[in-house]
């Protein structure tokens, strides 16, 4: 039988959204997003994943087409949400004037520190 929540979500989204190979019930169920820092070019990078060490290692290593040769990087903020789409629309409101306002405000305090 099918749990209630199941109609939240939409058919598109992943059925194995909640399964890994760990079995760590905390982080099977969390989606992120995060904002990098290259430490070459000073410029940031925001993104999704739902495993963020895997993602950091992969924009490290030069894994990510759009970061490549960017690196190395800091990761310096993460959000976590328990739902897929609420972390894809964090993610593009960040990317957004707003959003980006909105991390500079948040952060105030490091970027005062990195200059």
């Amino acid at each position: 039988m099918l749990s209630p929540s199941h109609k939240l979500r939409p058919s598109s989204m992943k059925a194995q959204l909640f399964v890994s190979g760990n079995n760590n019930p905390v982080r099977d169920h969390f989606c992120y997003v995060y904002l990098l820092q290259s430490l070459k070019n000073y410029k940031f990078y925001t993104g999704f994943t739902h495993d963020l060490r895997k993602r950091f290692y992969q924009h490290q290593h030069n894994f990510s087409r759009y970061t490549k040769y960017k690196g190395p990087f800091k990761l310096i903020y993460y959000e976590a949400c328990l739902n897929e789409y609420d972390a894809l629309a964090r993610e593009k409101y960040l990317k957004s004037g707003m959003g980006k306002r909105y991390l500079k405000n948040r952060l105030k305090r490091f970027l005062s520190l990195t200059g």
